[in-house]
């Protein structure tokens, strides 16, 4: 693991193709080759990125389903080892005939860690999926110390704190946040609670969002790489298919203070709450 040495961030903001595996394949390995050129060695996906999301029923998310070390992660590893990075993304996942929404980081010796989404957003819970009970992986990479949660995930700050506990120094966030109304002029809440999760934890976090209009749902395209003080490191621009990247020293994640006098981790009194 490097330490203090600023590392190159990535997300790929693209549109996988439902029921399209080879297509969607392909445009991931478009957006790591883009990452790579931009000398990114540490790249996140979106959540769900090679088969899509809006699944008629389990009959179809069954066939988009592969396991743990099924032809997509396989690919990923590949990539991980060829452009020497370290990725993180997501995919249905099938083990023993049950099906999760899963997401993986890889590096160049093969997966690193795996976690199983926890907390299921509308109708992931009616579709096929089953929720994890797993926490969020941390793991040492050779460019930093990484969590790993998926979207709706994010949503629960004692989730994201146990990340941030586990000293995670970057936590990935594959995500497919659904277009909804907000307010002319406003954020996405989506990316202001992210700025929060990130600064309530000092710890830097690197969203991948999707694009492309899927059986009448769009998305937000909210791929955002977010610093430790809550502030956003790239341009958010919403909707648009697109590789971001930042610099960032993922060691400042690993001082909690915020004042001469207040450390976000040490001021906590878990015996009140």
């Amino acid at each position: 693991m490097t330490d203090g040495a600023p590392v190159i961030v990535a997300c790929v903001q693209l549109a996988p193709v439902i029921g399209d595996a080879a297509e969607s394949l392909a445009r991931i390995h478009a957006g790591l080759q883009e990452a790579a050129r931009r000398h990114a060695k540490i790249v996140v996906l979106p959540e769900l990125a090679n088969c899509g999301y809006v699944f008629a029923d389990r009959a179809e998310l069954l066939r988009a389903a592969e396991p743990l070390d099924g032809p997509f992660v396989r690919s990923l590893v590949e990539a991980a080892s060829s452009l020497g990075m370290v990725i993180a993304g997501g995919f249905a996942e099938i083990d023993d005939g049950i099906i999760y929404n899963s997401s993986v980081i890889v590096d160049r010796t093969g997966v690193v860690a795996s976690y199983r989404k926890a907390h299921l957003w509308n109708t992931e819970k009616t579709c096929g999926f089953v929720a994890g009970s797993g926490h969020p992986p941390v793991v040492d990479t050779d460019y930093g110390r990484l969590g790993l949660v998926v979207c709706y995930d994010l949503e629960f700050p004692e989730w994201v704190r146990m990340a941030a506990l586990d000293g995670a120094e970057l936590l990935c966030a594959p995500v497919n946040w659904p277009l909804y109304p907000r307010p002319a002029g406003e954020r996405p809440g989506e990316i202001v609670r992210v700025q929060a999760d990130a600064a309530v934890n000092r710890m830097f976090i690197a969203v991948a969002d999707r694009v492309g209009l899927e059986r009448g749902q769009d998305w937000i395209g909210g791929t955002v790489i977010v610093d430790a003080d809550g502030y956003p490191l790239t341009s958010i621009e919403l909707g648009t298919p697109q590789v971001v990247t930042a610099s960032v020293d993922l060691a400042l994640a690993r001082d909690k203070s915020i004042s001469p006098l207040n450390d976000v981790h040490a001021d906590r009194r878990p015996e009140l709450y």
